[in-house]
């Protein structure tokens, strides 16, 4: 978790305070100008961004919201405390994200700010952990589906007066990528519980919706039904952090009982590192009670908590302009995506899907890793947008007359780093795109593979519900950015 700067005076360029506040993996690399996730702080309108379940360059009109704010900013800050205006504009933001996913209306219902999904998971953590005399369980599935530093950074981050809290990984695919059937996940995590409560200790059950390969995991079903048996013993959260999930899915877990964790930078693409927690009335009032944790009070901001949160009144005030100016960004791309019509964004998800598939399943260099269904029976029906396929992994192979001999690790990380850069190989390779980062799968005959993603982001949903081509042109782009796969894979070869 990361402590803010102070910002007393004066505010850095637009494009220094997208990356401020952040850690090493937001710096910029002196060569590329990138970050590690690939990305500039400045738009790039000609890259074809397919990359949104691992990050996106900012768009042309999040960064003209961005840079309003920051003048918006300049103009306060000279005649009012950077503080105060802090405290304000965060208060704002808070107002607007509640009212843009219909959640005014929940009596009780608070929303916690932080830089990172991280970091919100580090909250939750502490929180489960907070006063327990025996040290909590948290449950998860394997990092690599959710973020390669969140479980190391719950352990860090959660010392407890007694002990550490204990993390355990459930994976969720098998040895050859393929997805662990739903039934011995949801076992292996009613086992887990069980032996928990059994021993008296507390649980942090999260339930990942979706992965970084589009899985939802264990099943809300299970979820639901230990949270009802051990509703003294259990707190879930729901990691959402792509922010693939419909307004009445978010409901639908909230009046559960569940904490949800959001990001900004995923599927609505702003800029990296920008997080909200909800809590629900029931679990808020829950948490209050229990001592605040020690380690939240030097990494994070008074503005950032509920105004009448037991314990925050003892953080810093710091202004963080830099986590401001992502959440600006973030809104503004949920403004857009809200303002689309439900009917259109569903014609479209199932035309890309469908085209996307059938590209995937004949191309001798891919092999479509499978998503099922998803399914959060029975908490909700599958009647909006959110049930439909928005990640697609696949994994790499070259071609052979004796049979396709799949890419290594190293092989489709080297393929995946030349996408967005322009080479001297003919006119599809001149093409600059962005796939989500390999995510290790499994093996396929003794090799260990990653699975590169070609994922739908809210942006580009707007672009092709907006563009009276019924989004042919965003189609067609992610054919483009297949094809330039193909042909690296070619000349690796």
């Amino acid at each position: 978790m990361h402590k803010p700067a102070h910002i007393l005076s004066n505010l850095p360029s637009i494009g220094k305070l997208l990356i401020a506040d952040g850690d090493e993996r937001l710096a910029l690399d002196p060569l590329s100008g990138l970050n590690k996730y690939g990305c500039g702080p400045l738009p790039d309108p000609e890259l074809l961004a397919f990359g949104s379940s691992t990050a996106s360059v900012i768009s042309i009109e999040g960064f003209d919201v961005a840079n309003r704010l920051r003048q918006k900013l300049l103009e306060t800050i000279g005649t009012q405390p950077p503080t105060a205006v802090y405290a304000l504009e965060i208060q704002r933001i808070r107002q607007e994200w509640l009212q843009l996913c219909e959640l005014s209306d929940l009596a009780g219902l608070k929303l916690i700010f932080s830089s990172s999904g991280t970091d919100i998971h580090a909250i939750a953590t502490q929180y489960t952990a907070s006063g327990a005399s025996k040290p909590p369980l948290i449950i998860m599935v394997e990092a690599n589906e959710t973020g390669s530093g969140v479980a190391s950074a719950l352990i860090e981050n959660s010392v407890t007066d007694t002990s550490a809290v204990e993390v355990v990984q459930v994976s969720i695919r098998l040895d050859d990528g393929t997805p662990r059937p739903l039934s011995a996940i949801d076992d292996e995590v009613e086992a887990l519980v069980n032996k928990a409560v059994a021993s008296d200790r507390r649980v942090l059950l999260i339930l990942v919706d979706q992965s970084k390969t589009g899985l939802i995991a264990p099943s809300p079903a299970c979820v639901i039904a230990l949270h009802r048996r051990f509703t003294d013993n259990i707190e879930v959260l729901v990691d959402a952090c792509q922010f693939r999930i419909g307004i009445p899915t978010l409901r639908a877990y909230l009046e559960q009982g569940f904490m949800i964790a959001l990001t900004g930078s995923k599927f609505l693409t702003g800029p990296s590192f920008s997080a909200a927690l909800l809590l629900p009335l029931t679990v808020a009032e829950r948490l209050k009670k229990r001592t605040f944790p020690r380690g939240l009070l030097s990494c994070s901001s008074r503005a950032h908590w509920p105004t009448d949160w037991i314990g925050a009144e003892h953080m810093d005030n710091a202004a963080n302009f830099g986590l401001l100016l992502r959440c600006e960004v973030a809104l503004e791309e949920l403004r857009r995506f809200r303002a689309m019509p439900q009917t259109a964004v569903i014609d479209f998800l199932q035309t890309f899907a469908q085209t996307i598939r059938q590209r995937l399943d004949s191309d001798p260099h891919f092999e479509s890793l499978p998503v099922p269904q998803l399914d959060r029976s029975p908490l909700i029906e599958a009647n909006s947008w959110d049930h439909l396929q928005t990640i697609f992994p696949f994994l790499l192979y070259h071609p052979q007359s004796a049979g396709r001999i799949a890419l290594s690790r190293e092989e489709t990380l080297h393929v995946y780093r030349q996408l967005p850069i322009a080479l001297d190989l003919g006119d599809i390779c001149a093409i600059r795109c962005q796939l989500g980062q390999p995510v290790a799968c499994g093996t396929r005959n003794g090799i260990a593979v990653s699975a590169l993603r070609l994922c739908l982001s809210s942006r580009l949903i707007v672009e092709a519900t907006t563009q009276g081509d019924k989004g042919i042109t965003v189609i067609k782009d992610a054919l483009l950015a297949l094809d330039k796969t193909a042909l690296l894979i070619r000349s690796s070869g």
